[in-house]
């Protein structure tokens, strides 16, 4: 018959049998170059011996790795967040760093299980980049433990969290576009955007409205399809719009490049020419937005720097939360002409 398993006993343990603090015990357990006491220590030897103590080597090599950082990202397969992972993983190199990523499709209970998990491993620094809100009570509990023992926080992302944050200004960017298409005689638009719950999709589909009013556009002449943020999500929500003789629309302005760039897929499918019979805008400017055809006429977010300023924010030392905000700014290319 098999063994029944060996309770685990951890470091609070032999701290409780000795008597001692926890920090006490892992000094002399953990190698530390931190003197103890020389009663301590043999109080804490025996009872790490009695209770047949073993140290938890992947946490001790985390331990002593004090500059790895975590990042925790919704998906990691969208071009965006690959140019923040990148310039995240040069920077941390460069200060001799090295970056853990992980990815939770934005699921609320994943997020904070992710935390959990992370807390165990004690990264110097903990990195969250979340297109969604970032309000779920469990998930704030985690960050709360976690910097209580020591870790910093970083969001890259709006957030209401007393933490370092790093912000694009999503409004700002969506707000010169909008003024952009009313100002080339756009009068009649559709804007292909995500649902209310993601945030930084809420922040520019509000950017469109305000810039597209603030240049004449009539509210009855703005209409708002929801669709999956990606190039498949693009491509299907002009399809139904071609379906309806792409309902009128003189521009269509989307939420980001790669639903911009399926829209455009789809226009050509239909026999549509972009611009001179439908204008298309992005947001982004990912590197493919300049390679399709026609280019991409997009908002360049300064997607890289904000990976680079999430790293110095976790290797730096500050009492207060810092907030900065990054704006983009306006590349018009092939996909946008005037109209009359």
């Amino acid at each position: 018959m098999p063994h029944a398993a060996r309770p685990t006993v951890t470091l609070h343990d032999v701290a409780a049998a000795a008597g001692v603090s926890v920090a006490t015990a892992s000094r002399v357990l953990g190698g530390s170059a931190r003197k103890v006491a020389p009663e301590y220590e043999a109080r804490v030897l025996a009872a790490a011996a009695a209770l047949r103590y073993t140290v938890d080597a992947s946490a001790r090599a985390m331990r002593r790795a004090s500059d790895s950082i975590a990042l925790v990202a919704d998906d990691l397969t969208t071009p965006s967040m690959g140019m923040v992972v990148a310039a995240m993983e040069r920077e941390a190199r460069t200060a001799g760093a090295f970056v853990t990523v992980s990815s939770t499709m934005a699921a609320s209970e994943r997020q904070s299980e992710t935390v959990r998990v992370l807390r165990s491993l004690r990264p110097r620094a903990l990195v969250l980049t979340s297109s969604r809100y970032l309000d779920d009570e469990r998930l704030a509990k985690e960050l709360a433990a976690y910097e209580r023992e020591g870790g910093r926080v970083v969001i890259v992302g709006h957030t209401d969290l007393a933490y370092d944050s790093i912000n694009l200004d999503n409004h700002g960017a969506a707000r010169s576009m909008g003024a952009f298409v009313a100002e080339t005689g756009h009068r009649r638009v559709v804007i292909l955007t995500g649902g209310r719950e993601m945030r930084n999709m809420a922040e520019r589909t509000d950017g469109f409205v305000a810039g597209l009013r603030a240049g004449g556009v009539a509210e009855r002449d703005i209409r708002i399809v929801r669709c999956k943020v990606d190039r498949q999500g693009g491509f299907e929500a002009a399809r139904a719009l071609v379906a309806e003789g792409t309902a009128g629309a003189q521009a269509v302005l989307a939420s980001n490049d790669a639903v911009a760039i399926g829209a455009m897929s789809a226009f050509r499918e239909a026999g549509l020419s972009v611009p001179e019979d439908i204008s298309v805008t992005g947001i982004d400017d990912i590197p493919l937005a300049s390679d399709v055809t026609p280019r991409l006429t997009t908002v360049a977010l300064p997607l890289a720097q904000s990976g680079v300023e999430a790293i110095r924010f976790a290797l730096g030392d500050a009492q207060a939360p810092r907030r900065l905000i990054l704006e983009g700014r306006m590349v018009v290319r092939d996909s946008t002409q005037a109209r009359p």
